[in-house]
């Protein structure tokens, strides 16, 4: 993505995830209960695919999470990562909206904070484009996520459906 990387604080950007953060993010995927160390996660063909079209299009954002040591998001720790996919629409007056899915924060590091600066600045990333809603989905047996998004003012409005294919 043409986007650069947003400096939240000394430590830690918000950057697009570069094609190097692979492993590291398919990892925090993975990653529901412990770490899980990116050296062990296999990168298959279909996940380069699904990056590489992440990637190329302007309407998503596969966003990590860095901690690093120079304040620019170059090198560092991916320590959480989100995608976006920006929706156009005829609803809301015809304005896009943001659909935030694959929220992670990895598991050693949960609880400090990091999560709601990942969402807040993904939520700044969408109303500084112009979206007029950022709605997502969790799953339902994740109730400290449901909490925590609540707690950053979203509320649980639709009820959501899916048909594996």
């Amino acid at each position: 993505m043409s986007a650069g990387p947003d400096s939240m604080s000394a430590a830690l950007t918000l950057r697009p995830a570069a094609r190097a953060d692979l492993r590291a993010v398919l990892a925090l995927l993975a990653d529901e209960e412990r770490v899980v160390d990116p050296a062990t996660v296999a990168v298959t063909e279909a996940y380069e695919r699904a990056f590489a079209a992440i990637d190329a299009d302007p309407r998503n954002e596969m966003l990590a999470l860095v901690e690093d040591a120079d304040g620019r998001g170059n090198g560092g720790t991916v320590v959480g990562c989100l995608q976006v996919t920006y929706i156009p629409g005829l609803g809301k007056g015809g304005a896009e909206r943001a659909l935030i899915e694959a929220v992670r924060i990895r598991a050693d590091r949960r609880g400090g904070g990091l999560g709601r600066t990942l969402m807040e600045r993904a939520v700044s990333r969408a109303r500084e484009r112009g979206c007029a809603l950022v709605q997502l989905t969790s799953n339902k047996q994740r109730e400290d996520a449901h909490r925590f998004y609540a707690a950053l003012g979203f509320s649980p409005s639709h009820e959501g459906f899916k048909l594996a294919l």
